[in-house]
């Protein structure tokens, strides 16, 4: 489903990613872990084109959104990153409509879709995600881990292929964490090809099919969560899950 290959993004002399290369399959759940600063957000942002890359390759699904450092034209890449749907750590939901004008607003201007197709299509995603009652109500007043429900649901309207989590939980306090998790682990299990930036070991250890440990702007490990947690390779990764688990 996405293939990532020499990654190079730099701002100025900072190298923020060294020569990325990982690879998704079709439904599976990938989890990319590491330290503040290892460049995890800015390759998940780079994916959606929401950065751009100094030199490697991005394919998804066979379409390439950049290819050794060239990218293809608008109309390819706003083909390419449409195939994604993306939740951010801070939800950016519009505040001045409702919970169901954020879900419709999107299908209606990009897709084209009828007042009927995106209202019956918000009312299955807000049920799916638990707030079928909040559809009349504003986000100002949703607490965090309805806002990101909401977040999500929004970007499961566009019907993407793929989604990607830039730290969907590190903005909430910990009671709300489950309730998002939750929605993300029913996506996992119906088979929902993910990218899941994430603090969240418990999360990433039950749920990822392969785990991605950055560090510094390099992938400096990859395995199946028992590998990875049980068995790291090298000594960065031990040293940053000894952190991470206390």
């Amino acid at each position: 489903m996405v293939e990532v290959s020499n990654l190079k993004k730099s701002f100025g002399t900072l190298e923020v990613l060294n020569n990325v290369s990982f690879e998704v399959k079709k439904g599976e759940v990938v989890a990319v872990i590491g330290p503040s600063g290892s460049g995890k957000s800015t390759m998940l942002r780079s994916l959606v084109h929401l950065e751009q890359v100094s030199g490697g390759s991005i394919c998804v699904e066979g379409d390439y959104l950049v290819k050794e450092g060239v990218y293809t034209n608008q109309q390819g890449i706003k083909r390419v990153t449409s195939k994604m749907g993306m939740v951010f750590q801070h939800f950016h939901l519009f505040p001045h409509l409702t919970v169901r004008g954020n879900l419709e607003l999107a299908p209606r201007l990009v897709k084209g879709e009828t007042k009927e197709e995106s209202r019956k299509k918000a009312e299955e995603l807000l049920q799916k995600v638990g707030l079928a009652d909040k559809a009349e109500v504003y986000p100002a007043k949703l607490s965090g881990g309805q806002k990101q429900r909401v977040a999500i649901a929004r970007a499961l309207m566009m019907s993407p292929a793929i989604m990607l989590f830039d730290e969907p939980t590190s903005a909430l306090d910990p009671e709300l964490t489950g309730e998002v998790l939750q929605v993300i682990k029913q996506l996992a299990r119906e088979h929902m090809t993910m990218i899941v930036v994430t603090h969240e070991m418990g999360f990433a250890r039950e749920v990822a099919d392969q785990i991605i440990f950055m560090d510094n702007g390099e992938i400096i490990e990859v395995g199946t969560p028992d590998q990875l947690f049980l068995n790291p390779r090298f000594e960065r990764t031990k040293a940053f899950l000894q952190r991470s688990l206390k």
